[in-house]
């Protein structure tokens, strides 16, 4: 499980030292920035075990196939890294960038759900076939 009040000390501790840092060295706030989110970021990661056996359950429970679950997995972890890196931009100052970085996100998760949206397409089209 994760401990948000760490999580949220750890965030505030480093918010409040990078922009002090800022003032005399933008190059080492921009590293505190950064080095915390990481720091979140593998935090996080310790739940990511119970969220995949949660998901799985779900999978099962749902009768849906293996591959369906791989590919939301996929998708989710994409926004995921498409999100942290577009937030490591904006830190930088690089707003353009960032905007570059999340379409680019959303570019991949559409390549990634596109095989499911001809699963769904298909099976629409049967059923109102056999009607």
């Amino acid at each position: 499980m994760v401990n948000l009040a760490a999580a949220s000390g750890v965030a505030i501790a480093a918010a409040v030292l990078a922009v002090v840092l800022r003032r005399y060295h933008a190059e080492y706030g921009l590293l505190i920035s950064l080095g915390a989110g990481a720091v979140l970021l593998l935090v996080l990661l310790q739940a990511l075990p119970q969220v995949f056996s949660q998901f799985q359950s779900l999978l099962q429970a749902a009768a849906l196939p293996a591959e369906t679950g791989s590919t939301l997995l996929k998708a989710l972890g994409a926004c995921w890294l498409a999100q942290f890196a577009a937030d490591a931009c904006r830190d930088a100052g690089e707003g353009a960038l960032a905007s570059k970085v999340e379409l680019a996100g959303k570019t991949a998760v559409l390549l990634l759900i596109l095989p499911l949206f001809a699963e769904v397409a298909n099976l629409a089209l049967n059923l109102a076939s056999a009607s």
